[in-house]
């Protein structure tokens, strides 16, 4: 994984063609890049970034923000009804409950197991 200005890419190496490849993986738009070496790639990835943000500005438009801190999740009714229910025992809003769920989740999956 590689960040750069807040823009993260996932990289993949193409053992037939000998050449790394990446993509930015926290936008809408296609942003990709590729180098025969890591010290090429990194900078076709800043390059590719910095001519993202130009063209944006060129034409007058803000670049897609990585994370707005807001997203939609779909669940069954049943669900939502029970998780709001927990959310109001704990004297907190759903939205503060979900967050905090997700967050000990993701704990959960970046933590190593204990010994």
């Amino acid at each position: 994984m590689m960040e750069y200005k807040g823009y993260f890419a996932k990289i993949a190496f193409d053992d037939g063609d000998n050449i790394f490849h990446g993509e930015v993986i926290n936008l809408r738009d296609v942003i990709t890049f590729e180098g025969e070496t890591v010290k090429e790639l990194k900078q076709a990835f800043q390059d590719s970034i910095d001519d993202y943000l130009d063209y944006c500005a060129q034409r007058g438009e803000e670049p897609e923000k990585p994370y707005s801190g807001k997203f939609v999740v779909r669940v069954e009714p049943e669900l939502h009804k029970n998780i709001t229910i927990e959310a109001r025992k704990k004297g907190k809003s759903l939205n503060v409950w979900v967050k905090e769920a997700l967050s000990r989740a993701l704990t959960d999956l970046t933590q190593p197991p204990a010994p």
